[in-house]
């Protein structure tokens, strides 16, 4: 009988893993029924999840010394075992240290941290690269700075199209950004129209795209894969359809993808005419 279920068991677990979609694998995006964050996929996240970690229990811990002062006080002061009301009104050592302790355990114990994760998240650690990204209703354009006249837009992909391909559904995009691993890139994010957000969860940067100012971030990525990120500030009536993509790949495969990117997507000489992308509709 335990044999039997088993093996029932299993049949149901290798259906259910044959019919996860091809573009499940090698990919960082969110699952049905997860529990939990993205993976870290950057130093960056890396600092966000330590320290997310560490106010998981000093919160805890706060909340179970209330709950035990809420149970003590249920019990010790209810009308059964204390007919009498204390007309006591003020303590003042007890106010002194409800008062000192929560500022002490923010001043040493939350604020170094956090204020070590801001700062280690704004300073740029000696960019190996940069990447521009601009912000419009509704797509993403990008910038190669380095690698001479090379930019293009990022618009999300035909959705029957990803369909009939089995991409994502609304994170898909016809120019993705392809970034080496292992390099430090610095991110400078603008906008032309209104606030956008340039958001990448298991990158650990959100960035404010805004018009007539330019934001900075960084960011490297540990290992190869494709990841996903959305515009995360409602930026008009398309704001849904601003998918964000990375494909993270070897810095052999990024020099061969930047030589022929250069001739796909390379700019003319004059400012003045359009730049060449390939776009897509929503």
């Amino acid at each position: 009988m335990g044999r039997g279920r088993g093996l029932g068991l299993a049949a149901i677990a290798g259906a259910l893993l044959g019919a996860v979609p091809a573009w499940a694998d090698n990919v960082e995006l969110p699952h049905d029924w997860q529990f939990g964050m993205q993976p870290a996929a950057s130093p960056v996240r890396e600092h966000i999840d330590s320290l997310n970690n560490v106010l998981l229990v000093v919160i805890t811990l706060i909340a179970v010394f209330v709950l035990g002062l809420l149970v003590y006080t249920m019990i010790r002061f209810n009308a059964k075992s204390h007919p009498v009301p204390t007309k006591r009104t003020h303590h003042t050592p007890i106010e002194i240290a409800w008062t000192l302790i929560p500022a002490a355990i923010l001043a040493f114990v939350i604020a170094p941290p956090s204020f070590r994760l801001m700062y280690y998240m704004d300073h740029t650690q000696k960019a190996d690269m940069t990447l521009k990204v601009t912000g419009h209703q509704w797509y993403w354009s990008y910038e190669y700075p380095d690698q001479g006249n090379l930019g293009f837009d990022s618009n999300m992909m035909d959705q029957t199209e990803a369909v009939k391909e089995g991409k994502p559904r609304l994170l898909e995009v016809d120019n993705p950004v392809v970034l080496p691993v292992g390099t430090v890139v610095r991110i400078l994010v603008t906008g032309t129209d209104v606030f956008h957000s340039w958001f990448m969860p298991s990158m650990g940067v959100q960035e404010y795209a805004m018009p007539g100012r330019l934001n900075e971030s960084w960011l490297s990525i540990d290992h190869e894969g494709t990841y996903y990120g959305q515009c995360n500030q409602i930026c008009g009536i398309n704001h849904p359809f601003m998918p964000i993509e990375i494909k993270a790949v070897s810095k052999d495969a990024f020099a061969t993808w930047v030589a022929d990117a250069k001739k796909k997507f390379s700019r003319n000489d004059d400012p003045s005419e359009p730049r060449l992308v390939a776009a897509a509709s929503h």
